[in-house]
């Protein structure tokens, strides 16, 4: 009966150091799995993408440049209505006094000074319709110096010639802006596509990431001129 005593005390120790290396096995399995899966470092930073930086930069610049081209073609616009809409006038008040001086008049003997006079008429009228840009500055040389005018004509007849006059400078201005309508309309265009051309180029340097100096050089030579190549960042 002792025996069996002592046999059973002795066992306890080593049944106790048992559970309790079992107890500390169970607790770092249960730690380990309660740690959080498919975390992983952060990545270090990238290289700065100084071609996608300068792209966007030179599409801001170029925005503002296809704007202002924009609203140039938008007054130049506006500039070829006005002048149709002043050339239509003229070419109705031409028609019209052409209409109302169709007749002959009576030829009589001319009075002393006559010819001074409607040489006079003919100067004053021209000169006031120069003043309200009716007639161009080369136009009023000519009727001084008499190229292509009759300064003897009565100062009816003079009329439908002032009038076919001030018709034809309309219809120059009307065909400078015209010209001038196109230009600016190409300016436009071109500004809106070198635009285009840089935000396509910045979105795909963003997406790419860094590139090599010569890429750079490469790709804004594309864009821009060597006077107007933006500042290196």
């Amino acid at each position: 009966m002792e025996s069996v005593l002592q046999t059973f005390l002795s066992a306890v120790p080593q049944a106790t150091v048992i559970w309790l290396a079992i107890l500390l096995v169970l607790a770092v399995a249960v730690a380990v799995a309660a740690l959080p899966r498919g975390v992983t470092a952060p990545a270090p930073p990238s290289e700065e993408n100084r071609l996608a930086d300068r792209l966007e930069a030179a599409a801001a610049e170029a925005a503002g440049v296809a704007e202002r081209r924009r609203t140039e073609w938008l007054a130049a616009q506006q500039t070829v209505d006005e002048t149709w809409a002043a050339y239509e006038q003229a070419s109705d008040d031409a028609r019209r006094i052409g209409a109302t001086t169709a007749f002959p008049l009576m030829s009589r003997r001319r009075k002393p000074g006559e010819n001074v006079d409607r040489q006079r008429y003919l100067h004053r009228a021209a000169t006031e319709l120069c003043r309200s840009q009716s007639l161009s500055i080369a136009q009023l040389n000519d009727v001084y110096a008499h190229r292509g005018w009759n300064p003897r004509l009565h100062p009816v007849q003079q009329e439908p010639v002032l009038f076919n006059a001030v018709r034809a400078h309309r219809f120059d201005a009307y065909q400078r802006a015209v010209e001038k309508e196109r230009a600016t309309w190409r300016s436009a265009e071109a500004a809106a596509e070198t635009l285009r051309g840089l935000r396509a180029e910045a979105a795909a340097a963003r997406l790419h990431g860094p590139v090599t100096e010569a890429g750079e050089q490469q790709v804004f030579a594309e864009h821009w001129t060597p006077a107007e190549l933006p500042a290196a960042a």
